[in-house]
């Protein structure tokens, strides 16, 4: 099962990390191939863990070219917030899954995080309001 991930989560609390870093993290392994496939859904309850509100957020650049969408993608995958990151096709060009607290956090990440960041033409950003299914095998 996901025992390693588990294990890392237990650790994690026992020094009173930042549980939202810490999954960050394992997730920037995941995409290095250190872990294989995203950890985040198979070990958290966020509404657990007080990062209870989750926004979609779909983002369309101003300049596509290379340079600017290695930039883009880069600045979120340092910020703890963003626990997922997709290159989409149609009317955006980027899907976003962000955990904050609340809505004074989710505003707080929009203005002062997400607003700063260069190149951004467009954001459209949707909250959920309860997962019906979420499965991802933790080991490939």
């Amino acid at each position: 099962g996901n025992y390693v991930a588990k294990y890392i989560f237990e650790q994690a609390k026992k020094v009173n990390a930042d549980l939202i870093v810490v999954m960050s993290d394992l997730d920037k392994m995941a995409i290095s191939e250190f872990i294989a496939g995203p950890v985040v859904q198979q070990i958290v309850n966020h509404s657990k863990i007080k990062k209870g509100l989750m926004a979609i957020c779909y983002i369309s650049l101003k300049e596509h070219n290379k340079r600017s969408g290695a930039k883009f993608i880069k600045t979120m995958q340092e910020l703890p917030e963003v626990i997922e990151l997709y290159i989409i096709s149609g009317a955006f060009d980027f899907m976003l899954k962000v955990v904050t607290e609340n809505m004074d956090n989710y505003y707080d990440f929009h203005v002062n995080k997400l607003g700063q960041v260069e190149n951004i033409g467009q954001v459209q950003s949707t909250f959920v309001m309860g997962v019906i299914k979420q499965t991802q095998p933790l080991i490939s």
